[in-house]
């Protein structure tokens, strides 16, 4: 039997070596000058039932090399002792999916405290191997003690709204084992498409597989444009089966994720019974939340998801069951008299209390077949089912409160872990969900932090990464929004608290280009890329700095609107914008240019700079400074970029003192208007001018903000003088019925204030 510690030589002998670029980062790890030759002589052996290991070990190093390694499943003695060996030894290594990699000139030596340890330390294994020539690999001395600081972690995909082939899953799954995530999470069912063959139920594959056509562009554009294309498509039990075991052998979790009780529109399409209203419905053919959802009040539909999920519990043998729960619009519910009833006969108070019975229900059916539900944290809406564990994606609220009535949590926060959000604010990148998370915020998450209450800790139980598919229309864009927030992900779930050093990270993410390149990954190249602030703001000045987090690279700039080249201004130093115009830069390293050039339009106005008081503060998640009304800066199309302002049930009411009477000739402001985002432009857009900033005196008004997104307001006034200038935006209020949202309250989103 192997000895789980083999060394020939005192760590005191040997000379230190440089860090390995791993990722995520290991508990503990030291390296050597010595190293280890992998050649057609090199055995690889293991313990008795890691044959599955074994045959995946000797199946990358084939892969790499082109060898074919000899294994066996005991351990003898080799000639000149030139082997890989796997084991097992939880006596050794003390933690659950832990490892101990030693390598030395004689061995590798892998010893785990479970199956799963032994995968990890492969995965280990490949990122540290490197050619020697084209038949051998030489991997550099070490010893490494390594286990996780979570025990899930996970990666969500959506292939729903967008459908991805087999062998993308397949390959995906290897990237996930290959970065130490456990848990694949796989969204099978939505409004815009079931891809789940369910052999009970037939039209889930004839009808609800498809849809007659799919949306051009953002949701948020109006009209909306289609593609005119019937799309669509779903795995058969047998490719579920498939790619469940090919997960399993590299001790990966599925999850499946069938949603109720909303998001149910591609169901009810195939079986309108199951509906409020019973139909006519037509699969989704764009993105969004709808109001027609599985009808509570019906037992037939409580028969229809029973089965659905005994279907989907034989194929995945997974403890998580996830049943969504989220987004559930109540309007059909309030007026279906089934529901109704169900609501009186089970003394339910409202409809979030039937929500609530809902997810009990299928609680139970999941729970008699030995497993727990999974749910995003909706499922909190009139209580929790017993045993069931919760995705907080909104925020840490629902966390906070899961984790209160004991009960896990897996942090999976909106804005911090969704990779369908733009990872960079250049114009160039294609279109994305809208929000904004680049490398470094997700690189920056704590889960634990974000928890608040030490007490809570216990519940945390992990986070995951969220892909959704709306913009994902090829596996190439997938895979650009994917990596490397993954890899960042990755190594906040894996890697010890303490690990946190980003310019080490990103190093380490360039050195694995090579490896994700050999993988075929299309990965993001963003997060050098240079970036701004504005430090300050005077009277009809900004001061704007430039930043890049690359090593041994020079900024070139130009303020004229020219293209920066390698002979342009080399920024040294914090920049003063004090007239409208373009700054444009470039990076640049050895005369030549690396990534995208950078450019931002400044317009510099009366009001730029200028003190400003509100009335009201935003009350929205667009909150900041009132100095982003005044700081020379439009907000973008995609709101994504910290510049607007947002009200809610409240107008803006906003008073700029330029500091000294002046004359006035143009006043304006910019705003959103976006109904499907539930942006509504103000009912009325109104100026006044005041001496005193007391007493003011009408100036202007808009009443009219045709622009399906950012009406930019500029209206011309006969020349008056005023120090004060007051802008009143006043919101629309509710959302009438027929409109997206009717009902709730009317965002309204402003920026740029402009005087002249």
């Amino acid at each position: 039997m192997l000895m789980g510690v083999y060394s020939t030589t005192s760590a005191q002998e040997k000379k230190a070596a440089a860090p390995a670029a791993l990722i995520p980062l290991p508990v503990s790890a030291t390296y050597n000058t010595d190293s280890f030759v992998i050649s057609a002589h090199t055995a690889v052996m293991a313990d008795p039932g890691n044959e599955i290991a074994l045959a995946l070990l000797q199946g990358y190093i084939a892969e790499e090399s082109g060898m074919p390694l000899p294994a066996k499943t005991t351990f003898v003695k080799h000639p000149g002792n030139n082997r890989i060996t796997l084991h097992i030894d939880s006596t050794l290594v003390k933690h659950a999916e832990g490892y101990r990699l030693q390598i030395t000139p004689e061995q590798v030596s892998l010893t785990a405290y479970d199956a799963a340890g032994i995968l990890h330390g492969i995965g280990t294994l490949r990122q540290l191997w490197r050619h020697k020539n084209a038949a051998t690999l030489v991997l550099p001395g070490a010893d490494i003690y390594d286990y996780p600081r979570f025990g899930y972690r996970g990666m969500h995909l959506d292939v729903s709204r967008h459908f991805f082939s087999v062998n993308f899953i397949k390959q995906f799954i290897d990237q996930l084992a290959l970065y130490k995530i456990n848990n694949f999470h796989w969204h099978l069912t939505d409004d815009q498409g079931w891809r789940i063959e369910i052999k009970k139920y037939p039209k889930l594959q004839s009808v609800a597989a498809w849809r007659d056509q799919t949306m051009i562009g953002h949701k948020k554009e109006l009209p909306h444009r289609f593609d005119g294309k019937k799309y669509g498509g779903y795995y058969t039990q047998e490719q579920i089966k498939e790619v469940v075991a090919y997960a399993a052998a590299r001790q990966i979790n599925v999850i499946p994720e069938i949603e109720m009780p909303g998001h149910a529109l591609a169901a009810l399409t195939a079986y309108p019974s199951l509906g409020c209203t019973k139909g006519p419905y037509k699969t989704a053919q764009f993105w969004g939340i709808f109001d027609d959802v599985f009808c509570a009040g019906n037992d037939s539909t409580f028969t229809f998801l029973e089965d659905v999920l005994d279907e989907v519990m034989e194929l995945f043998p997974s403890s998580y069951i996830h049943i969504g729960g989220d987004e559930c619009p109540k309007v059909r519910w309030a007026h279906c008299s089934a529901c109704q009833q169900r609501m009186k006969d089970e003394h339910l108070p409202d409809e979030d209390a039937l929500q609530s019975y809902f997810i009990h229900r299928i609680s139970e059916r999941v729970n008699s077949k030995g497993r727990n539900i999974i749910g995003w944290d909706e499922i909190l809406e009139g209580g929790l089912a017993p045993g069931a564990t919760v995705m907080s994606w909104r925020g840490v609220e629902g966390a906070v409160a899961a984790a209160k009535q004991q009960h896990h949590v897996i942090m999976t926060q909106e804005d911090k872990l969704y990779f369908d959000y733009y990872q960079s604010l250049y114009p160039e990148e294609k279109t994305a969900a809208g929000g904004y998370t680049p490398l470094k915020d997700v690189y920056g998450y704590d889960p634990l932090k974000a928890a608040g209450d030490t007490a809570l800790l216990p519940y945390i139980a992990g986070i995951q990464g969220q892909m959704w598919s709306e913009y994902l229309d090829t596996e190439a864009q997938a895979q650009y929004m994917i990596y490397p927030r993954m890899l960042a992900m990755a190594e906040r779930a894996w890697s010890p608290q303490t690990v946190r050093d980003y310019p080490d990270f990103l190093q380490r993410v360039k050195a694995q280009a090579p490896l994700l390149k050999k993988m075929h990954i299309n990965a993001a190249q963003t997060a050098e890329e240079i970036t701004y602030a504005v430090d300050s703001i005077a009277k009809g000045q900004l001061f704007v700095s430039l930043h890049t987090d690359a090593v041994g690279a020079e900024i070139r700039y130009t303020t004229d609107g020219s293209k920066p080249g390698a002979k342009s201004n080399l920024y040294k130093a914090p920049l003063k914008i004090a007239q409208t115009g373009t700054l444009k830069a470039a990076l640049y390293q050895n005369n030549q240019q690396r990534y995208r050039t950078f450019q931002q339009l400044f317009t510099i106005n009366k009001a730029t700079g200028a003190a400003i008081t509100l009335k009201g503060p935003p009350n929205t998640k667009f909150t900041g400074n009132n100095n982003l009304l005044v700081n020379g800066i439009a907000g973008s199309l995609r709101y994504n970029d910290q510049q607007w302002l947002g009200f809610s049930k409240r107008d803006l009411d906003a008073v700029v003192d330029l500091g000294s009477e002046q004359t006035i000739q143009q006043v304006g402001a910019d705003v959103l208007n976006y109904h499907w985002q539930k942006m509504w432009p103000p009912a009325s857009l109104e100026f006044e001018v005041s001496a005193d900033g007391v007493h003011f005196t009408p100036l202007a008004r808009a009443d009219s903000f045709p622009v399906n997104g950012s009406n930019k307001i500029r209206l011309k006034v006969s020349p008056v003088k005023a120090r004060y200038v007051r802008v009143v935006a006043r919101n629309h209020g509710v959302i009438p019925a027929g409109e997206y949202g009717a009902g709730g309250n009317s965002m309204l989103l402003v920026d740029e204030i402009i005087i002249n």
